[in-house]
C-alpha cells in the first residue's frame, strides 16, 4: 500500500517535471525562500540546454555581444590593483551571461511567459508576508535547515529599522524584487480581467447578459483560436479564482512596497501604474493617477505657503520621504550625487579597463571614512569599475534588446491582443529594470539578479523566435 502510494506521488512529480522548463518554473517558485535550490536548479537547466542547443545558443549574434564583453571584463580584472576582488567579482557577471545564453534558447513562447510570470508572483506571497509580519507585528527569527538550503533571518523592525526587508538583505534590494513581481502581477491581473471578469460580475440571466455573455465568448474563442495556430494553450478562466488571486497578490505586494519605504520603488511603481493606463487607453486612471503624484509632489517640494495646503491631505510619510526631511541628517558622503559624482572621477582617471571590480567601496572608504558598498548606479560603477569600453558594450547590448523588443511589439503580424500585453508587460519589468539600476545596484543579490536575468531572456528569446518567422514569412513571399 504504501510502494503504491510512493510510486503515484513519483509519477505526479515525473509528469511535472518532465522537462528543463519544469524545473526553472519551479526554481522561479522557490527562489526567494531558498537561493541555494534555486540557484542548483537554475543552473542545472542552463548546463542541460547548453548541451542540447549548444549550436543553436552559438549562432545568436547577441550571445557573441556577451562573449565580447565577457572578454574585456577578464581583461580588465586582469589590469585591477586588487585582481583577487576582480576576479570574484566577475561571479557577479559572467555566469548571469550564460544563464542568459541558455534561458533564452529555452523560452520560446508567450505561454512560457505567462508560466514564469505566474511562478514569480506565486512565490512572491510569502514573503510579502513576512515582510508585513516583520514590521506590524514585529516578527524576527533565524531559522536553518540543512545548512544553507533553506536560511531564513528576518530583523526585528527591518533593515533600516522600520523599513521592511523580509527575507532579503535590506529593504531596497526587497523593493527592488517587489517591483518587478508588482509590474508581472499588474500585466497578470489585467489580462485575466480583460478575458474573464465578464463571467463574474453577471449572472447569466435575461436578454442583455445573455447578449454580454455571448459577446465575451466570442471574444475568447478568437483569442483561443489564435494561440492554437501558434501551438500555444489559454484556459478559459471560468474560474474566478485566479482573478482573485492576482487581486491580493497585487495589494499585498504594493502595501509591502511602500512599506520598505524606497522612494525609487514608488516612483517605478506609479510609472508603470502609468503606463499600463496609458497602454490600455484607460485616461480616467492616467489623470487620477497623476494628480494623486502631483499632489505629492507639490507637499515635498513645493513653496512653504502651497506645500502646507497640500500637507493636510498627503501624509508625512510619503513627502518627509521625498525631500529627505524624515531623515534630515545624513551625512553628505552618503548622498546619490557625492557617490555618482566620485565614481565619474575614477572612471575618468582609469578609462580603459578601470579599477577592477568590486574596487568602488575601498576606495571610497578611504576618501570619504565611509563604508559604502556601491555608487548606486550600476552603469557609473562599471564605468568605474570595468573602463568605458566594457561599459559602453553592456549598455549597447541592453539598449540593443529594448529596441528589437519594442519594434516587435509595433511591427510583428503573429502577435494577438492578448499575447501583447503579456510581453507589454515583460517589456516594462526591463524598463523598471533599467531604471532601478540608474538609481542602486541589483546584481549583488543572487535572487534579485538571476530573475532579472531571466527576464532578459524570456524577452530576448520570444523576440529571437518572432524575427525567425518575419524572415521566414518574407523569405516565401
Amino acid at each position: 500500500m504504501l510502494g503504491a502510494s510512493l510510486n503515484k506521488v513519483f509519477d505526479y512529480f515525473k509528469s511535472r517535471w518532465q522537462s528543463s522548463w519544469n524545473y526553472s518554473l519551479w526554481a522561479l517558485l522557490i527562489f526567494p525562500l531558498s537561493p541555494f535550490v534555486g540557484a542548483v536548479t537554475v543552473g542545472f537547466v542552463s548546463l542541460i540546454t547548453w548541451l542540447k542547443q549548444s549550436r543553436k545558443i552559438n549562432r545568436r549574434p547577441l550571445n557573441w555581444g556577451f562573449a565580447l564583453l565577457s572578454v574585456l571584463l577578464i581583461v580588465s580584472a586582469g589590469f585591477a590593483q586588487d585582481k583577487t576582488a576582480a576576479f570574484l567579482g566577475l561571479f557577479n557577471l559572467l555566469p548571469f551571461f550564460l544563464l542568459f545564453a541558455a534561458h533564452s534558447a529555452l523560452i520560446q513562447t508567450f505561454a512560457q511567459l505567462r508560466q514564469m510570470a505566474w511562478a514569480l508572483v506565486i512565490g512572491s506571497m510569502p514573503v510579502a508576508i513576512m515582510g508585513l509580519g516583520q514590521l506590524f507585528l514585529g516578527w524576527s527569527f533565524k531559522f536553518e535547515f540543512v545548512w544553507v538550503v533553506f536560511s531564513w533571518t528576518i530583523r526585528p523592525g527591518g533593515n533600516p529599522p522600520g523599513r521592511i526587508a523580509s527575507l532579503f538583505l535590506h529593504a531596497n534590494t526587497f523593493a527592488a524584487y517587489l517591483v518587478i513581481v508588482f509590474i508581472l502581477s499588474l500585466g497578470l491581473w489585467i489580462e485575466q480581467w480583460r478575458l474573464g471578469i465578464g463571467y463574474w460580475r453577471f449572472s447569466i440571466r435575461g436578454r442583455g447578459a445573455a447578449l454580454l455573455y455571448e459577446r465575451l465568448r466570442q471574444r475568447l474563442r478568437s483569442v483561443t483560436e489564435g494561440q492554437r495556430s501558434r501551438g500555444e494553450r489559454l484556459t478559459a478562466p471560468h474560474s474566478p479564482v485566479p482573478f482573485l488571486f492576482l487581486t491580493v497578490a497585487v495589494i499585498a505586494n504594493f502595501i509591502t512596497l511602500i512599506f520598505t519605504n524606497s522612494r525609487n520603488g514608488w516612483a517605478i511603481a506609479i510609472f508603470a501604474c502609468l503606463a499600463y493606463a496609458l497602454y490600455q487607453g484607460w485616461r480616467i486612471l492616467v489623470g487620477s493617477v497623476a494628480a494623486i503624484v502631483s499632489s505629492i509632489l507639490l507637499a515635498a517640494f513645493a513653496p512653504s505657503a502651497v506645500a502646507h495646503i497640500f500637507r493636510w491631505v498627503v501624509p508625512a510619510f510619503f513627502w518627509a520621504r521625498l525631500n529627505d526631511d524624515m531623515y534630515p541628517d545624513r551625512p553628505v558622503a552618503l548622498m546619490r550625487k557625492t557617490q555618482w559624482e566620485f565614481a565619474w572621477s575614477l572612471a575618468q582617471q582609469h578609462p580603459w579597463t578601470g579599477w577592477g571590480l568590486r574596487s568602488f567601496s575601498t576606495l571610497y572608504r578611504a576618501k570619504m571614512q565611509i563604508p559604502l558598498g556601491h555608487p548606486h548606479n550600476l552603469f557609473l560603477m562599471l564605468s568605474a569599475e570595468t573602463g568605458f569600453p566594457s561599459a559602453f558594450l553592456f549598455c549597447g547590448l541592453l539598449a540593443w534588446i529594448l529596441i528589437i523588443s519594442v519594434q516587435l511589439l509595433q511591427k510583428s503580424k503573429y502577435i494577438n491582443t492578448g499575447d501583447k500585453l503579456i510581453f507589454f508587460s515583460y517589456l516594462l519589468s526591463f524598463v523598471g529594470w533599467i531604471l532601478l539600476n540608474t538609481v542602486d545596484v541589483t546584481l549583488f543579490d543572487f535572487r534579485l539578479n538571476a530573475i532579472s536575468w531571466l527576464i532578459l531572456a524570456a524577452i530576448s528569446g520570444v523576440v529571437h523566435r518572432y524575427h525567425e518567422k518575419d524572415r521566414l514569412a518574407s523569405y516565401q513571399n
